[in-house]
């Protein structure tokens, strides 16, 4: 027996834990590489980000993320269900993750996306763009909060999975010979 591998649900919150990360890296950069050209000057701004993302933007990447993280928490909660001291924080993550993140964002974030992407200048005032440019800025730091709330809890639950692996004697005929 061979103690060097992974479980199945080991390499679930391995990938869960993972993905976390990364999409807490992407939302990061996002604000700070990204967000501070769009929003500099609206409604300007908000034109030159459409015409600058018409090939590819944060809504051909995010959503994709955001299903395969969904789905990758919901493998780690089901695989980790019996196991009480790690399952409150593959539970949290997932909580944090559909409340804080994804509600949050289809709540929140989708309308004022409409109103500064989609409608614009055509529909709506400058005052009304620049508030609502605010108001996304504002959220977006809840957002980045939410998802690196989510990685930590996710990142816990893996620490918490690879210390049990540790802390588990091994059997006598696995040390011998």
């Amino acid at each position: 027996m061979t103690h060097n591998t992974f479980s199945p649900r080991t390499a679930v919150i391995v990938a869960y834990s993972w993905v976390t990360l990364i999409a807490f890296g992407a939302i990061l950069t996002e604000t700070v590489i990204l967000y501070p050209n769009v929003f500099h000057d609206p409604p300007a701004s908000l034109d030159l980000t459409v015409e600058f993302m018409s090939e590819a933007g944060p809504s051909d990447f995010f959503p994709p993320l955001g299903a395969l993280t969904v789905a990758l928490a919901v493998a780690s909660v089901f695989l980790l269900r019996r196991d009480k001291k790690v399952r409150p924080w593959a539970v949290a993550s997932l909580i944090s993750l559909v409340f804080g993140e994804f509600a949050f964002s289809a709540f929140y974030f989708w309308p004022r996306n409409t109103i500064m992407f989609d409608e614009g200048a055509a529909v709506h005032s400058v005052e009304v763009l620049r508030q609502t440019a605010v108001e996304f800025e504002t959220g977006h730091w809840v957002r980045l909060t939410m998802s690196g709330v989510t990685a930590v809890l996710a990142f816990v639950a893996l620490f918490k999975v690879l210390a049990a692996r540790t802390s588990t004697p091994v059997p006598v005929e696995a040390r011998v010979g």
